[in-house]
């Protein structure tokens, strides 16, 4: 699609901060973050939203959601538990799809999205 900002990005005419890149994905740091760890997950492939996803995207969808745990531990905020299994770290996946879901772009796209939280301990 020739204005949309993810296409572009994938294409190489507008500059990110990629942290991964495969023949199917591409990801990069949210422009504004809403967390210490902010990153997205946006296939080559334009797909205006998970709406529009069918059967065919199956194995994309998979990749997309197999590659965000190693991301989030490459980027510091991997889930994980201790010997005693003492759980720390993880993170939050989102779609945001059509309006009323706070899609802004319309090019699916996963948010991966962690770090410590200021509400941590306060329950």
């Amino acid at each position: 699609m020739e204005n949309c900002i993810f296409c572009k990005i994938a294409a190489k005419q507008i500059p990110t901060k990629a942290i991964y890149e495969d023949d199917d994905l591409i990801a990069f740091h949210d422009i504004n973050p809403a967390a210490p760890v902010h990153f997205l997950i946006v296939p080559k492939q334009h797909i205006p939203t998970l709406a529009d996803c069918t059967e065919a995207h199956a194995a994309l969808l998979g990749k997309m959601a197999l590659l965000a745990p190693r991301l989030a531990q490459e980027q510091g905020c991997g889930y994980q538990q201790d010997g005693q299994g003492e759980a720390s770290g993880g993170y939050k996946t989102i779609f945001n799809v059509g309006p009323d879901g706070g899609q802004e772009v319309y090019h699916l796209h996963m948010h991966v999205i962690g770090g410590p939280r200021p509400w941590r301990g306060q329950r």
